[in-house]
């Protein structure tokens, strides 16, 4: 049994609007999540990205090839039925922001994290009002509960769609402030990668690229576009 593959059964991917936003159809058909629930989405855009991903299907079903599809999945089966505790969880990231977390030496590592992270973290503070503090070396960094609270309340105001998209941007990033910076405009998404990976790339103009970790940055970088992306489509 466990070579048991999904076979395409179907000859065209297609969309309909119904109440509540875009269907996603096979040959008229209704598709439905893993969890048997009907494939609404709430713009055009991401149902006919959707079904373009099941029309680039061949013989052989790949889910790995459909991360639009498998993030509608998890906004209908799982962020809609514990929006909470996501949002929850999703917030809990700005009391250990990658951005508060500085190097106290060489100076030439923490002027770079000042340059890249500190316009970020001003940002923020003009937008939502509040400062989130940053520490050095490995003491651990105390942010205060109404500093989370607001990006709580804002983080809560999402749909069940935009949060299963901006989970993939702040663990991904493992920032809550870079992945807010991107989905109100105030960073591109490479932008914002890069940003993100500040330590990294100077440990390897230090001492080289590994080539293990070279493919699992580009990985997880595809991943941080794509979950952009998504998120653009789903304010179309």
């Amino acid at each position: 049994m466990s070579g048991w593959k999904a076979k395409r059964f179907w000859k065209e991917a297609t969309i309909s609007e119904v109440e509540g936003g875009y269907r996603v159809e096979l040959d008229g058909r209704p598709v439905r999540t893993p969890a048997k629930a009907l494939m609404i989405v709430p713009t055009k855009a991401i149902a006919e990205a959707i079904a373009a991903e099941w029309d680039a299907q061949t013989e052989e079903v790949k889910p790995e090839s459909m991360p639009i599809t498998r993030s509608a999945n998890a906004a209908l089966d799982k962020v809609s039925v514990q929006f909470d505790e996501v949002a929850d969880m999703l917030s809990a990231y700005g009391g250990s922001d990658l951005l508060c977390y500085r190097a106290d030496s060489p100076i030439e590592l923490t002027k770079r994290q000042s340059d890249e992270w500190d316009p970020i973290l001003d940002w923020a503070e003009g937008r939502f009002g509040t400062r989130l503090v940053c520490g050095f070396g490995v003491m651990p960094v105390t942010q205060s509960d109404e500093n989370l609270r607001i990006f709580r309340d804002h983080v809560g105001t999402l749909s069940p769609f935009e949060i299963a998209a901006f989970h993939d941007l702040v663990g991904i990033s493992g920032s809550l402030v870079l992945a807010l910076a991107v989905t109100e405009g105030h960073l591109t998404a490479q932008n914002a990668w890069l940003k993100s990976r500040v330590d990294e790339l100077w440990q390897e103009e230090q001492w080289g690229q590994d080539d293990e970790a070279t493919v699992l940055a580009n990985h997880k970088q595809g991943e941080f576009l794509m979950a952009a992306r998504i998120f653009q489509m789903l304010q179309s």
